[in-house]
């Protein structure tokens, strides 16, 4: 854990004897909220997500959200800066400094492009699904699995890089992934690599309607036919989304079958979309 953290005058904070001025909010969602931070050593900017703790398993599952981002050093990962508890009035709130990704979420460079009546390129997509893949496979190598990947859950990093973040669906238990874990994270992919290609999920329109999805993901999914994908594109897409768990392909197989579909002349290709 970090040490402890003071508020030193309005607008600036300290932990770990670093000090940081606050810019914005950003963002807030239940109990949590995410500010922007600037770091007054290093003029870098920061994402501080505090997490209102009204009891004991509160402090915890925060504790233990850190604990996920510190066992892992990998760059389609996102890292934590620092971790402390503070307190605020009668409770306390747990603080994680997080890196800022101004690029945001991949959720959002979709939505942007399909309001332009745009949709990320083929090569675009391959390269953003092999960096999702490697966290994903960096997740399962330590005997967990993410439990909400989702395009709102991966930022893009500066050069274009898929950061998988929100670890907290993962702080309940260590938890084996061979099997139906493994393939219900490869069918959350596929739902990602849909999005990535028809600029919503699959499952949208059903839900929109009013009708069951529970009954939806029982039945193969139907893929729109569209001249900006390969047959070997949607055959992955397929391969994924398949009714049965046991046919889907595991990571380490995906892994082989994208980095055979990467672009063939990798110095013309870069991660920027």
């Amino acid at each position: 854990m970090g040490h402890a953290l003071c508020v030193c005058s309005r607008g600036t904070l300290t932990i770990d004897n670093k000090r940081y001025l606050f810019v914005q909010k950003l963002g807030e969602g239940g109990f949590s909220y995410v500010d922007l931070v600037e770091g007054l050593q290093d003029g870098q900017f920061y994402a501080l997500k505090r997490i209102l703790c009204h009891e004991q398993q509160d402090q915890e599952e925060a504790r233990r959200e850190a604990d996920m981002h510190r066992l892992f050093q990998h760059p389609n990962i996102l890292r934590l800066e620092a971790y402390c508890l503070t307190d605020r009035g009668s409770k306390q709130e747990a603080w994680l400094l997080l890196p800022f990704l101004k690029r945001g979420t991949l959720w959002s460079e979709v939505e942007g492009l399909k309001d332009k009546g745009s949709f990320l390129s083929e090569d675009q997509i391959l390269l953003l699904l092999l960096g999702i893949c490697r966290g994903l496979e960096a997740i399962h190598s330590k005997g967990y699995a993410h439990r909400d990947l989702k395009p709102t859950n991966i930022l893009l990093g500066d050069d274009g890089q898929p950061v998988l973040m929100d670890l907290g669906s993962m702080n309940q238990a260590q938890i084996q992934v061979e099997g139906s874990r493994q393939a219900l994270a490869l069918q959350s992919l596929g739902c990602v690599l849909y999005a990535m290609m028809f600029g919503e999920g699959p499952y949208d329109m059903v839900f929109q309607k009013g009708d069951s999805v529970a009954l939806a993901v029982q039945n193969q999914l139907s893929i729109p036919q569209s001249p900006r994908h390969s047959p070997e594109l949607r055959q992955l897409l397929a391969s994924m989304m398949t009714v049965d768990p046991q046919c889907r392909p595991h990571t380490s197989l995906l892994l082989n079958q994208l980095e055979s579909l990467q672009p063939t002349a990798p110095g013309q290709h870069t991660t920027h979309i």
